[in-house]
């Protein structure tokens, strides 16, 4: 019997309206003037309301070639529910406004068999917002191609189970026929999320946010997950899916293909000038084989 997981968020953080969020999701992905290309292999992509992050993040999902692909992993952080390890669902389908996608039960068991991940109940499944986000830019992408998805709660993890998830994870990037879609939002400044780091050198505070991400994205593109723990231990930046991207290039350290990110797109919610203000940023990237 299907577990169904709802599309708990559609409604309030997205449309509910097949109709209108189709054209939602052509028009932010026909915006970005991109070409689908085989060699695309993952995104990381930001998952708050499509008001807000809708448009950067079809800068990360309008790469994808779904011709090839059978399967995708989603890796996404844990904003409601504590756990030090990475959790799988007990769901057998997700569901969207604009088609359902299956979750690979074959997969799932495999990774189940590791006796590493717990596994997450469906409440804990359907609060979390983070996956969800990307679900329907992945139904449409992959709409009318056979795709499965294997999605991966990732918890508070230390840097020792980062890297292990890492290496088990690691084998199934080699198969060309998988794709990874990894969340994350950047900064969250502002009193309200408890991070006000301001380095006046940047000018307003804005364009120190930008800095601050900025040099984030650049380890994360030169794929060092030790320095990438290091700049987080630093600054403290508030990027929520820190797990979730460590474990990815912990994965692409692991492996035997060789696989490049990129990031394609920065867009902040609203720009910070005084104390008073806060925001949230949003990064696109691919992560493509480096040939």
């Amino acid at each position: 019997m299907a577990r169904v997981r709802r599309a708990s968020h559609a409604g309030s953080w997205y449309t509910d309206n097949p109709k209108k969020l189709t054209e939602e999701l052509e028009g932010w992905l026909g915006a970005t003037g991109l070409s689908k290309s085989p060699n695309v292999r993952g995104v990381i992509a930001p998952h708050a309301g499509y008001s807000y992050s809708g448009r950067a993040a079809a800068f990360a999902f309008g790469n994808i070639d779904p011709a090839n692909i059978t399967r995708v992993f989603l890796l996404g952080p844990s904003h409601h529910y504590y756990t030090p390890k990475c959790a799988l669902s007990r769901a057998t389908v997700y569901k969207t406004p604009i088609g359902d996608l299956p979750i690979d039960l074959e997969v799932n068991e495999e990774l189940k068999s590791l006796g590493k991940f717990e596994l997450m109940d469906l409440g804990v499944d359907e609060a979390e917002h983070s996956m969800e986000m990307h679900l329907p830019y992945l139904a449409k992408v992959f709409y009318g191609y056979p795709v499965k998805i294997v999605p991966i709660l990732v918890g508070a993890l230390n840097a020792e189970n980062e890297a292990m998830y890492g290496r088990m994870l690691a084998k199934y990037v080699d198969d060309p026929t998988n794709f990874f879609s990894v969340s994350s939002d950047f900064c969250h400044w502002g009193s309200r999320f408890n991070y006000m780091h301001y380095d006046k050198k940047h000018g307003p505070i804005y364009k120190s946010i930008e800095a601050l991400d900025r040099m984030g994205m650049e380890i994360i593109e030169a794929g060092d997950a030790d320095a990438f723990k290091q700049y987080l231990s630093e600054f403290d930046n508030t990027i929520c899916g820190r797990h979730p991207i460590s474990v990815f290039l912990h994965m692409l350290r692991n492996c035997s293909t060789k696989i490049k990110i990129n990031f394609l797109r920065y867009e902040q919610s609203s720009q910070c000038k005084t104390m008073r203000d806060s925001s949230v940023s949003y990064a696109s990237a691919v992560a493509k084989l480096d040939e």
